[in-house]
């Protein structure tokens, strides 16, 4: 195999480099089967049962996708071999960042859904993040058998909801994709970029493969009802159809990277890098993004990248731009599945694997040793951290062992936030949710042998302040020569949500441009506030408005330390705070530098900002899940129930096709062991889905009774 990719990695035009994403469930991985089967790589019966690309112990134990796994399959379509570098991603929400970061690997995306449940909330996130990337989409309905077996739909009504289907998906597109790409990538049956079948049956039908093969839609139903489905996998092989709409509806990595790289890389697109990259140059400058870091027993951390431009060698010494460090990569390889296969060389356009970068992390950039690139934007994932668990081992012995645990995982997966809180000395682990920090941490210690105590999930608020404080706050630096004077008000609520939605990238924050300047005016910030920004971290604002201050520039690192520090620990519970500007009006400054260093400066802007917050109306902000929960339309008083047990407030109500579609606002805090507490009260007939998680105001009664909370636990007074 490996001589045959080295050969067609050179040529770029026949390379497709795509990723399988669905709500979970859908049928990503049985559907990943079928298209290894097709080349070779699987035999037929086991395709759609093996699940090749699950090959983690615990994936196969709790039966769902947990890592995003790498398969590259050479296919042979119309006398040509095609290589496709196929990524299977995790469909549960938990494990959403593992998508996010799969989707700055490829150019194009097989979006999965079932053909009972059709679009789910999870559908709508994964595409969503697909599109964020520039990442073409094409649509595979799954499960088709059971509208015929379970459901017997005529094929009017199966036509009917497919219709619906596909209208759903192009709205999504229509939503979330970017005004230059929006109308050329909606999914259309008549061209073959929406296909229909059945991943488990190993069978699949297009529109044109139909025209093709004078096959019809009668002869499908027929064939299924009297289960004589190996007969139509046989006429209607799933991998023939979805390669051939892949091949003619995704992009290949030459035609992608023209539009990709603007979007996902700030450099200069004139310079010699940028145009290599445009033009996927295999003998240009090396640029390449990692996208995943996973441990091997047997060769250290192993490193997948997609290589955006130049070629890569064993031996090679490559620069890690976001850890400023030179590393030697040992091997490169290609993937397939749970094994590598080692090639001599790799080049630009592809995903392959990298030993010997022990020091990358997901999201690292890679160039030449000796030139070195601007990064790559960082992978940010749509939604935040959530869940926090405070871990500590039963052995003190073990710490060091765990410390360096912690250090790797974070690595591997950044949307699993570690925080040390040096004052209690606990370890606090943050995700996405319980199932992300229990399948990635608490479960991989076990394995590891490491025993630990971990705590109850807690709930991260946030702080925020309704009001302006009413004159400026004085804070003295320790030796009383310094003085500053400080006003805190809310952020404007245009700016607050373009940070959000990233929208004024973070990123481009790092140094105050003019374009940054212009970014903030046009969403509705003074021009002389503008100007004036001296910093922006979790989306807070930090303004000097002052004017004509002695040696004031020369505190302005402090300033940024001291800000820093209270958007991280409130003054309230020590929570992160959110959605401030923070304006700096007067500073009395000693004339002698010595008498103005961090030691009196830092101190005295901290203190403050937090008495400015404290005269400004502070809240507390709480993170609330808005969930979708499907039931059968005669138990849904019973899931009702339970959301409203837990603070819930029910947005809307659906029903269709005697089932019940509930969409409602819940408190994190109240929705542990939700799931669980569902299915019993709907006898395992009901099950939620997550669409989004929004912070708002926690009511005023349980504000006292909170803050005490956490201070507690935080060992404060």
């Amino acid at each position: 195999m490996a001589v045959s990719v080295e050969s067609l990695m050179r040529k770029r035009e026949n390379i497709r480099n795509l990723g399988v994403i669905a709500h979970i469930d859908h049928g990503k991985s049985t559907f990943s089967d079928n298209l290894l089967s097709g080349a070779g790589m699987l035999s037929e019966e086991l395709a759609g049962k093996q699940l090749y690309t699950d090959f983690d112990k615990q994936e196969q134990e709790r039966g769902i996708t947990i890592f995003s796994a790498n398969v590259s399959i050479v296919y042979p379509y119309g006398g040509t071999d095609y290589l496709i570098n196929l990524i299977d991603t995790p469909g549960h929400v938990d494990f959403g960042a593992d998508v996010t970061r799969a989707m700055r690997a490829v150019d194009g995306a097989i979006v999965v859904i079932c053909a009972v449940e059709g679009v789910m909330p999870q559908t709508e996130t994964v595409l969503r993040q697909a599109l964020k990337e520039r990442v073409k989409p094409i649509l595979f309905i799954n499960k088709t058998d059971r509208l015929i077996k379970e459901l017997k739909l005529s094929p009017e009504d199966m036509q009917k909801r497919f219709e619906g289907y596909i209208k759903d998906v192009n709205e999504l597109i229509m939503k979330y994709g970017e005004p230059e790409f929006r109308e050329k990538w909606l999914v259309n049956v008549l061209d073959g970029s929406v296909t229909f079948g059945s991943a488990y049956k190993n069978w699949a039908i297009s529109v044109p493969f139909m025209q093709k093969t004078k096959m019809s839609f009668k002869e499908v139903i027929e064939l299924t009802d009297s289960d004589q489905e190996k007969e139509l996998a046989k006429k209607a092989p799933l991998h023939d159809v979805i390669l051939e709409s892949i091949i003619k509806h995704l992009p290949n990595a030459f035609e992608a990277q023209k539009y990709r790289i603007a979007k996902i890389w700030q450099g200069d697109l004139e310079g010699e890098t940028g145009k290599d990259m445009v033009e996927c140059n295999p003998n240009g400058k090396l640029a390449g993004v990692i996208t995943k870091v996973i441990p091997d027993p047997h060769a250290g951390l192993v490193a997948t990248a997609r290589l955006f431009s130049g070629s890569l060698k064993g031996g090679e010494e490559v620069y890690l731009v976001g850890q400023h460090k030179k590393q030697r990569v040992q091997q490169v390889s290609v993937y397939n599945g749970p094994k590598r296969t080692n090639i001599t060389q790799a080049l630009s356009g592809n995903i392959i694997g990298i030993v010997g970068l022990g020091e990358a992390f997901s999201g690292e950039t890679i160039c030449n040793s000796d030139e070195k690139i601007p990064a790559f934007d960082s992978i940010k994932h749509i939604f935040e951290p959530v869940v926090t668990k405070s871990i500590e081992p039963k052995n003190i012995k073990d710490l060091s062992k765990l410390i360096d645990f912690l250090k790797r995982v974070n690595r591997e997966d950044p949307s699993l936030e570690i925080k040390i809180n040096e004052e209690t000395g606990e370890y606090l682990v943050s995700g996405l949710g319980e199932l992300h920090i229990e399948a990635k941490v608490e479960r991989a210690l076990k394995d590891d042998g490491i025993e630990i105590k971990s705590s109850t999930p807690i709930v991260v608020y946030r702080e925020t302040i309704e009001g302006v404080t009413p004159h400026p706050v004085e804070g003295k630096s320790p030796n009383k020569h310094n003085k500053f004077y400080v006003i805190a008000e809310p952020l404007e609520d245009s700016i607050f949500d373009a940070l959000n939605s990233g929208e004024i990238p973070e990123e481009s924050l790092a140094k105050i441009k003019t374009e940054t300047i212009e970014m903030f005016i046009n969403k509705g910030l003074e021009r002389d506030e503008a100007k004036k920004i001296l910093d922006v971290h979790n989306k807070n604002v930090l303004i000097n408005a002052t004017k004509g201050i002695q040696y004031l520039n020369e505190t302005f690192e402090l300033l940024k330390q001291a800000f820093r520090d209270v958007c991280e620990e409130g003054p309230l519970a020590k929570e992160p705070c959110s959605k401030l500007k923070i304006k700096i009006m007067d500073a009395e400054l000693h004339e002698d530098a010595i008498h103005r260093g961090p030691a009196q400066v830092i101190p005295a802007v901290r203190q403050a900002i937090r008495d400015a917050l404290m005269e400004s109306k502070p809240r507390i902000l709480e993170p609330l899940q808005i969930i979708r929960v499907d039931t059968p339309e005669e138990i849904m008083g019973e899931a009702m129930n339970e959301i409203q047990n837990r603070r819930g407030q029910v947005l809307n109500i659906e029903t269709e096709q005697g089932a019940s579609i509930i969409k409602a606002k819940m408190p994190v805090s109240d929705m542990f062991g939700f799931e669980g507490a569902l299915k019993s009260a709907t006898g395992g007939k009901g099950f939620y889905s997550l669409i989004n998680v929004v912070f708002e105001k926690l009511p005023a009664s349980l504000q006292e009774h909170t803050i005490g909370k956490v201070r507690d636990r935080k060992g404060l007074e």
